[in-house]
């Protein structure tokens, strides 16, 4: 990728300037897999430095000190006590604090439910959930309060149930492709609460190499890496291990295939996987601390879970209608017919409360059978706010919008931490108040450049750098020029400016309505004074313009 061409390129410029090659003709070779068969084969087709892969490099470190060495200074005299700003950093930042606005104002909406437990001929119970009131399909708010629920219950009252029809149908689960850099992250953080600089860590040492019966050898392919793909060679041995520990039922006729959804992915690696599959968690356990252990079992389940076979599960869906066919109930069930790859390894969720529940087994029944209904529930809910970011969840937003690269974003959430621009909270991300600081100033006066579809967009122009469609400086003239006369445009303004600005973009937070109707930016001490931020040593503080009198 381009980091490694740059490598190439480096060393070579050093080796030129030492004199340690003259008149010797210097190729690079590359492979994307560390094997026997793939070295010998990158031996024999050399070739010459990618330029374009070197200048798509120039261009994002040319980018990133721009942004970098020239908004932080500014940031410095306008905005005491902060530390820095960066191409990436100021975007997840700015993700995160959005995110928390949109929790500060948002106001539940009541709903309610019915569920009641029915019994089969058979003297068999199990639940469901009214889905139809007066032949109209129930929505999420049409039961909008404990009226509209009590109501419902006596509709359903005196009515008799029984089942109106029965789907049966299975499904198939696939399992998730082996770890990529991101999703190794995303996944430490849900199973093994690591966070993304703990994984990376752990990860390394892995790929470093452990002592095993007095040798050392690398546990794990390297860990930075968009791919998804595993080399033919660790697919052969990882379909010989699932036969050998689980039998033929448990392997696909043919290997899997996966392919990387990441925008802008760069896979000059394999997916990450264990070096040899004959290697379990148990066998290597003992040698490891217990990161690495936990992290290697983590690592090796889902590479092998990646080549096996789909579960299948069986879904039932019954309806149960009153004889009017007025009112209707639905229970939904779930079993397993065959659990394929879970029998290893199931994948993690940010927000589990937030899936559909799915039931385990409905009993026997068929079309018709009358049903003996039990107390009717009524449930009272209210709607959620967005949920803050967990470090999964962040990393999976900044890959979905295509934001910096993978190998990064375990040093950007290290930095916006510690900044003190942000903290954690239950394993998920609160901006402090210097963090919703910044990415107000931020906001304020350099919106386009802390934008996400505009960072992601220069990601996609270092990509045409790369294929030679465009030249790297052209893309920096772009970038530079209108950036540097905002930066000129700014630094010519009075911190009054600056700070006026802020006031009104965090209004709604420094400043909340009153409940007497009056100016909420009046001083509540001297009456005729405005509130307005101000900035001390200590940081910003919300003072009256009368001060000192």
């Amino acid at each position: 990728d381009r980091e490694g061409e740059a490598i190439s390129w480096h060393l070579l410029a050093a080796l030129k300037d030492q004199g340690a090659i003259n008149g010797v003709d210097v190729k690079r070779v590359v492979f994307h897999e560390i094997t026997k068969r793939a070295v010998l084969e990158a031996m024999q087709h050399p070739r010459d430095l990618d330029v374009g892969l070197i200048d798509a490099y120039q261009a994002r470190r040319a980018l990133d000190y721009l942004v970098g060495f020239t908004l932080s200074p500014v940031l410095w005299r306008k905005l005491q006590g902060s530390r820095s700003a960066g191409r990436v950093q100021s975007v997840a930042l700015r993700l995160i604090c959005e995110r928390e606005s949109e929790i500060e104002v948002f106001e539940p909406r009541e709903y309610w439910s019915l569920e009641t437990r029915f019994t089969t001929p058979r003297d068999a119970t199990f639940t469901a959930r009214l889905t139809r009131l007066g032949d109209k399909k129930l929505d999420k708010f049409d039961l909008a309060n404990e009226a509209d629920a009590r109501r419902a219950v006596a509709e359903l009252e005196a009515r008799a149930f029984a089942v109106e029809s029965l789907e049966k149908r299975q499904v198939q689960r696939h399992p998730a492709p082996p770890f990529a850099t991101s999703t190794l992250q995303q996944e430490a953080a849900r199973k093994l609460g690591f966070g993304a600089d703990r994984t990376m860590r752990t990860a390394q040492r892995l790929f470093e190499g452990a002592t095993l019966d007095g040798e050392t050898v690398g546990l794990i392919t390297y860990m930075r890496t968009d791919s998804v793909q595993m080399s033919g060679e660790a697919l052969a041995a990882c379909r010989q291990r699932i036969g050998s520990l689980y039998g033929n039922r448990y392997l696909p006729e043919k290997p899997r295939a996966y392919r990387t959804r990441t925008k802008n992915a760069q896979e000059a690696h394999e997916a990450i996987r264990p070096t040899d599959f004959s290697r379990t968690p148990d066998a290597v356990g003992r040698w490891l601390d217990d990161d690495q252990r936990r992290l290697y079992e983590l690592i090796w389940k889902r590479a092998v879970a990646s080549q096996m076979a789909s579960a299948l599960l069986d879904r039932v869906v019954a309806d149960l209608a009153s004889a009017d066919g007025a009112v209707g109930f639905r229970a939904t069930g779930q079993t397993v017919a065959f659990d394929g790859f879970l029998k290893l390894y199931q994948e993690g969720r940010d927000d589990p409360a937030s899936d559909e529940e799915e039931g385990g087994l409905l009993p026997p029944m068929a079309p018709g059978d009358p049903l003996e209904r039990g107390e009717i529930m009524p449930k009272q809910h209210f709607t959620e706010p967005p949920p803050r970011f967990t470090e999964a969840s962040l990393v999976r937003k900044l890959e979905e919008l295509g934001i910096g690269r993978p190998s990064t974003y375990a040093s950007i959430i290290s930095v916006l931490q510690d900044r003190n621009y942000v903290r954690l909270d239950n394993k998920r991300f609160v901006p402090e108040d210097r963090g919703r600081l910044v990415t107000a100033f931020l906001v304020a006066f350099f919106d386009r450049y802390v934008q996400p579809e505009f960072t992601a967009a220069l990601e996609g122009r270092l990509d045409d750098i790369a294929a030679g469609s465009l030249h790297w400086k052209q893309v920096l003239r772009e970038f530079w020029n209108p950036f540097n006369g905002t930066i000129d445009e700014v630094k010519e303004r009075r911190v009054a400016d600056v700070l006026e600005a802020l006031n009104d973009l965090l209004g709604p937070q420094l400043f909340p309505p009153r409940e007497d109707g009056g100016d909420p930016r009046a001083c509540p001490l001297c009456g005729d004074g405005r509130l307005s931020l101000k900035f001390g040593r200590y940081g910003a503080f919300v003072g009256c313009s009368n001060y000192p009198e």
